[in-house]
């Protein structure tokens, strides 16, 4: 009997690699050797489920995102609760959120280079501020677009002074919380 390959998690095993590559060394030091050996797998198999490196980084964004979103969706439901929850995750309060944070920061690097990553960096944060203005309407009386924007741009800068040790993250999360009461009363 032949035996059965799961696909998906074989390119989410390279993903995660390619992640931790990143988180490490940089978006620059991805390459299909070191992602094959970071996967303990052959550059041929990274090759066949992934044509480029921008490929690659794409598919890797994805999984970064969707893993982001499940830790969302595990909060209590309640506009609030749900607000704070997607900022407090874009923070690097802990090991995983931390080379995600890394990650973020050689990802928006990388974005000045290739047009493709832009695109989709560009595409996840329009979802991310539509999706979080939506949930701020139902707890704020300012402009829910703008207040959105300003959310995710401070905790954008708050994620990358924690992330490069210029604020330590327990800092960070108090200045998230008390801006999170000035918007939400």
């Amino acid at each position: 009997m032949p035996k059965r390959v799961d696909h998906h998690e074989r390119r989410v095993r390279i993903a995660d690699a390619l992640l931790r590559v990143a988180a490490d060394d940089g978006v620059e030091a991805v390459s299909l050797r070191h992602v094959a050996a970071a996967a303990g797998v052959t550059t041929g198999m990274v090759q066949h489920y992934f044509r480029t490196k921008e490929e690659m980084l794409l598919f890797a964004l994805e999984a970064v995102s969707e893993r982001v979103e499940a830790r969302i969706a595990a909060h209590p439901p309640g506009a609030l609760e749900l607000v704070r929850a997607l900022l407090v995750e874009q923070l690097p309060l802990d090991e995983t959120r931390r080379a995600e944070g890394r990650v973020a920061l050689a990802f928006q690097a990388a974005a000045t280079h290739s047009e493709p990553i832009a695109a989709k960096l560009r595409e996840a944060s329009e979802g991310l501020r539509d999706h979080l203005a939506g949930l701020l309407r139902e707890v704020t009386r300012a402009d829910p677009h703008q207040t959105a924007t300003a959310l995710l741009a401070l905790v954008e800068g708050l994620g990358m002074q924690a992330v490069t040790g210029n604020y330590p993250p327990e800092e960070a999360l108090s200045v998230l919380e008390a801006h999170l009461k000035l918007v939400t009363g």
